[in-house]
């Protein structure tokens, strides 16, 4: 495939990627609504419940990829409410770890028991393969994403 090919067709995934991700905002909003949630407190509430030990707000808005003052407003509304809870961090004084609470775990489980069948359809006829593929090329690219980021959050190019 020449240059130009390649960039046209990293641009439309691209573009697709980004339709996707508002449609799947969307349908998460739809799905999860009856337990009280949105989307962005499900991936919160994702992030929390797959990291391997608590860790901070700033550490889970690193791994999503996403702003720490969102993840920050969204994580002290589900204190508010009961969901996560925050324990000291002994690195750290001020950046306290974020858990789930048992009421946290609950919503968690109700959600992902939700999700389950809504993804079976949604990865009706798909292979395997194809899904491995896909994972791999968004992976590929993230990781490119991430190399050629500068501290300030600031896009580079790529040499």
């Amino acid at each position: 495939m020449s240059d130009n090919q390649s960039t046209e067709a990293v641009t439309a995934l691209i573009l697709d990627v980004f339709r996707l991700n508002g449609r799947l905002m969307q349908a998460g909003d739809r799905l999860v609504s009856e337990l009280g949630l949105t989307s962005a407190r499900w991936q919160v509430l994702g992030a929390i419940a797959y990291a391997e030990r608590p860790e901070s707000v700033a550490w889970h808005a690193r791994t999503m990829g996403v702003h720490r003052q969102g993840v920050q407003r969204i994580v002290n509304e589900l204190k508010k409410d009961g969901i996560v809870a925050l324990q000291p961090n002994p690195h750290h004084k001020r950046a306290h770890l974020v858990v789930l609470s048992t009421k946290g775990q609950k919503l968690f489980q109700a959600a992902m028991a939700l999700q389950v069948p809504w993804v079976n359809g949604l990865s009706e006829g798909l292979s395997i393969q194809d899904i491995k593929t896909t994972q791999k090329v968004v992976e590929h690219l993230k990781t490119r994403l991430e190399e050629t980021t500068t501290a300030q959050g600031n896009a580079v190019s790529t040499q």
